[in-house]
């Protein structure tokens, strides 16, 4: 017989079953409705459901076939009216158990009063308290055999027949004979060993790409902590998801209180790990993401068993901080608050994300192994886990804090140091720069001095040897009046330093000197005010000479590097003159 596709939902009176079944007659279908009890016979196929809740058969069911996509959609009323039916998201423990005559286990526990109720205890709350026993020694063939590992510790012997695989799965090279302590001890110095500070610190100073995964928003930020009821809606399962549901055995586990609290602790362990790679990814599984899910899961990579939450919170810090791509104590935080609000959220949550571990595992090859020991029977246990549990436990999760220095691998003391060593080599740095720009200041400005002397001298030097004595003039001296200044082509370019100006005016001068002979006057009119980040220098007024004998007055050329770099006057009794210079 094949178990059809199923799906159930419900409204305040009616329980809502939609089962598809292709390519069957719409004749042959057989009902039966009894309570908790719910069957479905349509050749080739077979349901048996154990509901959470009552219901009956009193006229009041509707049916409907769909035959284009061949689903079978049935409304069976409720036996008390406005009752919320939970766990109608959870497949798994809906199915009757493999080869059973009725819903109940194989094997049950006779102290507690109804099928699935073994996590039942009498107390509301989390005792955390566990029962302490004398230490007494054991032969080294006692604890051998006794090594077990996997979900609540009830496998053993699973890598003696897969060695091939063991190197690619998990750390411990003698799984079967290895105590817990010794997968301990080993864990911690791998991880001192694996430790990076340059790692460590080139991601805590250069954080640019950190700072972008923490702003990520994975799909469970949008749902809040509620009911069981806005639960099933905020929650919602993919078809494969659904699928593989019904794929998984319906089993009963008989756990002891170490067990069942070696349970919890190690399913924070790998949610914790699941959220680091959701929020490293942004939520694009890769193909690193079944090493990176493993590697910081110590559960997972070193099977170990964790006996208080604090510690499943070091180990998944340090193992944070040693092995992946981004190791920031920031990711760790936020990967606990991740997993604070998954709980929160509920069991529906919590299952979805055991599912996408689980999908992930199936698709590497090595991996699958875990899928085998730990992550299908998550998927199972957490189905028949009560609402209050999963609260109860998000609280307590919520409560818990890390530290860096809890971590016990010097991180502040990193930190501090490296900070020191930037602050300092920053100042080494900025030292000479500044220096430098108070030396060079002061050299320009008495270069820019030294340089506007000489180049004063040069010019008397210079117009005493191009200028030849100048005759009296025929007519009387008379002030002469400026006109408009009129632009060379260098005239456009503004004068940035004294000694480069000085030097051009130079070569004008002497050119312009020689075409206009005798009655050419220059006068350099130099000035130039530079101000620097450690001193300020003095402007430089133009100084007139008159050169020759006479009282005659001539043509007046100036240098002037606020605005133009020559200012040419002509005088009005010489028009030849000004033709040429015009």
């Amino acid at each position: 017989m094949i178990t059809p596709a199923f799906d159930l939902s419900q409204d305040p009176e009616y329980l809502i079953l939609s089962i598809r079944v292709p390519y069957t007659r719409t004749s042959e279908f057989d009902l039966y409705v009894d309570g908790t009890d719910f069957k479905f016979f349509a050749k080739p196929y077979f349901l048996r459901l154990t509901l959470p809740g009552r219901i009956v058969e009193d006229g009041r069911e509707k049916a409907k076939f769909d035959i284009d996509k061949g689903l079978f959609i049935l409304r069976v009323p409720k036996e008390t009216a406005g009752e919320h039916f939970e766990g109608l998201q959870m497949l798994t423990s809906l199915l009757a158990p493999k080869g059973s005559r009725s819903a109940k286990p194989l094997v049950e526990d006779l102290s507690s009063g109804n099928v699935g109720d073994e996590e039942e205890e009498d107390e509301e709350d989390f005792d955390w308290q566990v029962e302490q026993e004398v230490y007494t020694e054991q032969s080294e063939e006692e604890l051998k055999a006794q090594q077990k590992y996997g979900f609540g510790n009830q496998r053993s012997g699973v890598f003696a027949r897969l060695q091939e695989e063991l190197s690619d799965v998990i750390d411990i090279k003698n799984p079967e004979g290895t105590t817990a302590a010794e997968r301990r001890q080993g864990r911690l110095e791998a991880e001192a060993s694996a430790f990076s500070p340059d790692h460590y610190l080139a991601d805590f100073f250069e954080d640019d790409e950190i700072k972008g995964l923490l702003k990520f928003k994975p799909w469970w930020a949008k749902l809040s902590p509620s009911t069981e009821q806005v639960e099933e809606a905020a929650v919602s399962f993919t078809d494969d998801e659904k699928e593989q549901l019904r794929k998984f055995t319906n089993r009963s586990y008989l756990l002891d209180k170490t067990s069942r609290h070696q349970a919890w602790l190690s399913l924070v362990d790998i949610l914790l790990a699941h959220c680091y790679e959701v929020r490293a990814t942004e939520g694009e599984h890769s193909v690193e993401s079944p090493w990176t899910i493993r590697k910081l899961s110590g559960t997972l990579c070193w099977l170990e068993t964790y006996v208080s939450l604090q510690e499943v919170l070091v180990s998944f810090g340090r193992r944070v901080l040693c092995f992946p791509l981004y190791r920031h104590f920031a990711l760790v935080s936020a990967a606990l608050a991740d997993t604070t609000k998954i709980l929160q959220t509920g069991r529906a949550c919590v299952l979805k994300c055991l599912l996408d571990v689980h999908k992930v595992f199936r698709e590497n090859e090595p991996a699958y192994i875990l899928n085998d020991l730990y992550i299908t029977d998550y998927c199972v246990w957490i189905q028949r886990v009560k609402s209050n549990k999963v609260t109860a436990f998000a609280e307590m999760l919520q409560k818990a804090s890390l530290r860096k220095e809890d971590l016990e691998l010097e991180l502040e003391e990193l930190e501090e140091a490296a900070t020191m060593v930037a602050e300092e080599e920053g100042a080494s740095e900025s030292a000479p720069i500044s220096r430098g720009v108070c030396s060079g200041a002061s050299s320009d400005s008495s270069g820019s001095s030294a340089s506007s002397d000489e180049s004063e001298e040069s010019e008397e030097e210079e117009r005493s040897k191009d200028s030849p004595p100048q005759p009296q003039p025929t007519s009387t001296a008379s002030p002469i009046p400026q006109e408009p200044p009129s632009t060379l082509p260098s005239a456009e370019r503004k004068v940035d330093a004294l000694p480069s100006a000085s030097q051009g005016t130079r070569q004008l001068i002497q050119e312009l000197g020689e075409r206009v002979a005798k009655e050419l006057k220059i006068s350099q009119d130099s000035s130039c005010k530079a101000e620097r980040s450690c001193s300020q220098l003095s402007s430089t007024e133009a100084k007139t000479e008159a050169s020759g004998s006479g009282g005659s007055s001539g043509t007046l050329l100036e240098l002037r590097p606020q605005r133009n770099p020559l200012l040419i006057v002509q005088p009005r009794d010489d028009p030849d003159d000004s033709d040429f210079l015009s």
